[in-house]
């Protein structure tokens, strides 16, 4: 299934280029901007990447814990919402998808983290 040349065009016209590289594992922050009313602020969700999505409509799925319960939020990557994204740590883990967190709390679901490389 192929897609119309019009699609693949508008697709890519959409397409961020502004986001940082980021893999399964890794802790990050996400600044999205939430409207209140006639208002507009930004606000952080910072946590694990579990998964990722990539492709035209690549999305990316980020796991907390807020007050002892797990939350995880799906942000699609070249969504006008996402104000910004860091990467605060980078782990060292052996899967593409770590919904084995979700099983897990407190030291058992601590990761393996990796020196990253300042460019």
């Amino acid at each position: 299934m192929s897609i119309h040349p019009i699609m693949a065009k508008l697709a890519n016209k959409l397409q961020r280029t502004d986001l940082p590289t980021m893999k399964p594992g890794d802790t990050v922050r996400v600044h999205v901007k939430i409207k209140e009313g006639d208002k507009e602020r930004v606000q952080a969700f910072e946590g694990t990447v579990i998964k990722q999505k990539n492709g035209a409509q690549a999305s990316v799925t980020i796991r907390k814990i807020s007050f002892g319960q797990g939350v995880e939020r799906i942000f699609p990557l070249h969504s006008k919402v996402i104000d910004r994204v860091e990467v605060l740590r980078s782990n060292e883990v052996r899967r593409a998808k770590l919904f084995y967190l979700r099983g897990l709390k407190g030291k058992q679901a601590r990761l393996k983290e990796v020196e990253q490389v300042q460019a």
